[in-house]
């Protein structure tokens, strides 16, 4: 699959098989984040894979009860170091950029590798961070459950046409 094909072609997986995800595949997956572009290629980020079916069923209410998500074999959560971040020269951070282009590397990767995930970014993080023991200076972008998908969906939802969200040269 192509590039291309694996953007237009993906979709939110809420539906996932119990067949475990073969450790070659997460390794991929994550050497697709690893080799993301970053600002000054700082790479202010890491990855927790959750497998053990306890801490899953836990994440659940943190996720305002997204049950679905703990079915999948496996739970990755996308955190990012601020303190490692590129500053923009105004003072903005670019954490939360950096770490959203890694996940979709990696969400784009695991759909090529026939694995479905779904972003998730509804969340309290103070939660999450309290279940899996992440240091307070450290802060959650997303997370995704990971795995075989038991459910087959058609083409990608409606979306705006270029003319709508494309400008040349100006506004």
């Amino acid at each position: 699959m192509d590039v291309f094909d694996a953007i237009k072609t993906r979709r939110s997986i809420r539906k996932y098989s119990n067949k475990p995800v073969e450790e070659e595949k997460i390794s991929k997956i994550l050497e697709a984040a690893r080799l993301s572009p970053s600002a000054a290629n700082r790479q202010p980020w890491k990855f927790i894979v959750v497998r053990d079916e306890e801490t899953k069923r836990k994440l659940v209410p943190a996720c305002h009860n997204q049950s679905w998500m703990a079915e999948a074999p496996v739970i990755i959560v996308a955190c990012a170091l601020p303190s490692e971040a590129w500053v923009r020269s105004d003072g903005e951070e670019y954490w939360k950029v950096d770490v959203a282009i890694a996940m979709q590397d990696l969400i784009l990767e695991a759909w090529e590798l026939g694995l479905g995930t779904c972003w998730i970014g509804s969340f309290r993080e103070e939660e999450v961070k309290r279940i899996l023991g992440i240091p307070d200076e450290v802060r959650v972008v997303a997370l995704t459950p990971l795995g075989y998908p038991a459910e087959e969906k058609g083409p990608v939802t409606r979306r705006k046409p270029l003319e709508e969200i494309t400008s040349y040269n100006h506004w």
